[in-house]
């Protein structure tokens, strides 16, 4: 899996007990994989359709680089299907797996549409 995005853990990004917010992860990968989904079916038009088991791990920490990785899976018809690790950069230590998240190719209408890429 090749890891391409870092973030930095800021104070914003922090949950109440001072470790990141998982809701800021998983918004910070959506958008990874929305990017990453975009470039593979040369589209800019996609849509998150499903995200699998979302499986913490560890902790992240502020001042922490997060490093996120994504890697294609399968590809239908009209929809492409990426697995997701984000890790700490220093440590490499894994703080979040999602193995299946689905994004749909859409139309100008965004509709569902063939994407002829597979």
């Amino acid at each position: 899996m090749e890891f391409r995005t870092r973030k930095l853990v800021k104070p914003e990004d922090l949950n109440a007990g001072g470790s990141l917010f998982g809701g800021q992860l998983l918004k910070w990968i959506d958008e990874e994989a929305a990017i990453y989904a975009m470039c593979q079916l040369d589209n800019q038009k996609v849509t998150t359709k499903f995200m699998s088991e979302i499986d913490f791990i560890s902790p992240a920490r502020l001042g922490d680089v997060i490093e996120i990785g994504i890697e294609m899976v399968q590809i239908g018809v009209t929809s492409i299907t990426f697995r997701c690790e984000a890790r700490v950069k220093k440590t490499e230590k894994t703080i979040i797996t999602i193995e299946k998240i689905v994004f749909v190719n859409l139309n100008n209408e965004l509709r569902p549409t063939p994407h002829n890429k597979g």
